[in-house]
């Protein structure tokens, strides 16, 4: 087995599990969930104790409120859907309740100067924030929830307690919000970093592999110029005899007829290969991605295509899985993705990338990202064939490429 295939095949073995945007939402996202729901039980009994000193019904339905959108967060992160928007809404409510609860207290005799119950669920609170709206936002509602606690611990409702003991309540709030707070946000970093190495990885990797068939066919034709041309002239300079001659002139005819037939069309024109050449390079570029995609192969026996055709399907359907992997995801939606590769009849193929993301809208793509018009759509009007790209947002995206193009679609 030649180097190269040998590492394709080591690297088909192993699966890269990255650390990625997508990934990165859902564990932030579930363990929001998961320790919302442990806060919530530890300060259940404290709540139940503080509901007669507000006004009738008003400590039920705080609980019934905050409490139930603690369990449709959690319910959210494990499903992973609206995630983010269950988030906000906790957030608002809380920060709602929060400034709602000194008119809500009727009686702050029945407190016994204890905190209200809201304080030991605040991190749950800001953490929310973080989760659901962006990281200058989510800073501003860190620290300014924390202090209208502080404001509220000051009144007779909240303790009406020293005001250093006020302040100091709210800055622990503020640290523990603000932990959090740059904890998800170095994740998010390090993941958008490690998409950018990704996308870069694998350009390098098909510079390389067109280097390597440059090269490759640099030897080839060495080999020709040595065992034909070369040959060729020094049995035409060595003959003697008119037997001698005759075998020169026939030699001189066969290595002409090749040096014509090497350059009328190349390699990339004369070269065909199977279509289970490329499936085989499509599955080894899926290892290299953070995220899985589901492959499906239908009428790959039998069908060949040119080497040039084969480079640029295998270029435009690695680009779109990246624009995939990296543009698709929404943390509150499970992102499906599919690599179809369909063989038409003997010499043809359609390649479909398909996933259910957040889709885009095209007319909003800026002129200057050159993945969609350059990487894809002109690589295929290049090579002969074609690339049609549909998305909206909210509805997922399919890019799909073909070779040959079809009549109307080359004429367009």
């Amino acid at each position: 087995m030649p180097a190269a295939e040998w590492r394709v095949a080591r690297l088909a073995t192993r699966r890269r599990t990255a650390i990625t945007r997508a990934p990165v939402g859902t564990v932030s996202g579930r363990a929001l969930g998961l320790f919302g729901l442990v806060f919530g039980v530890q300060t259940l009994p404290m709540a139940l104790a503080q509901s007669p000193a507000l006004i009738p019904g008003a400590g039920a339905g705080l609980m019934a409120v905050l409490y139930g959108a603690m369990v449709a967060m959690a319910i959210a992160s494990i499903t992973k859907v609206a995630v983010r928007g269950a988030a906000l809404v906790f957030a608002v409510l809380y920060a709602a309740a929060l400034v709602a609860w000194p008119f809500l207290v009727s009686d702050p005799a029945l407190l016994e100067d204890e905190a209200p119950w809201l304080y030991y669920i605040c991190t749950v609170a800001t953490t929310a924030a973080v989760v659901a709206v962006s990281a200058p936002i989510a800073t501003g509602y860190t620290l300014v929830v924390p202090a209208i606690y502080g404001l509220v611990r000051l009144l007779p409702a909240g303790g009406a307690v020293d005001p250093l003991l006020a302040v100091l309540d709210a800055m622990y709030a503020a640290i523990l919000g603000i932990v959090v707070l740059i904890i998800v946000t170095m994740l998010r970093q390090a993941a958008e970093s490690v998409d950018s190495a990704q996308e870069a990885a694998l350009e390098r990797y098909d510079v390389a592999a067109r280097q390597h068939a440059t090269e490759h066919e640099r030897v080839k034709v060495d080999a020709l110029v040595h065992d034909s041309v070369l040959t060729t002239l020094l049995t035409a300079a060595a003959a003697r005899t008119a037997e001698e001659q005759a075998l020169a002139a026939r030699m001189a005819a066969d290595a002409v007829k090749r040096l014509d037939e090497a350059g009328a069309s190349g390699p990339r024109a004369l070269d065909r290969v199977g279509l289970t050449v490329l499936v085989r390079r499509l599955r080894a570029a899926l290892t290299t991605l953070s995220a899985p995609f589901t492959v499906r192969v239908v009428n790959a026996g039998g069908v060949e295509l040119p080497v040039e055709a084969v480079d640029a399907l295998y270029t435009a359907a690695v680009q779109a899985m990246v624009n995939s992997v990296q543009h698709a995801d929404d943390p509150a939606l499970s992102t499906r993705r599919e690599l179809r590769i369909r063989g038409v009849r003997a010499g043809g193929c359609v390649i479909e990338v398909a996933d259910n993301g957040v889709g885009f809208d095209r007319n909003e793509v800026p002129v200057e990202r050159l993945g969609l018009r350059v990487s894809i759509e002109e690589r295929m009007a290049n090579a002969g064939g074609s690339a049609a790209i549909v998305s909206s947002p909210g509805e997922g995206t399919t890019v799909t490429i073909a070779w040959p193009a079809a009549p109307d679609e080359a004429d367009a």
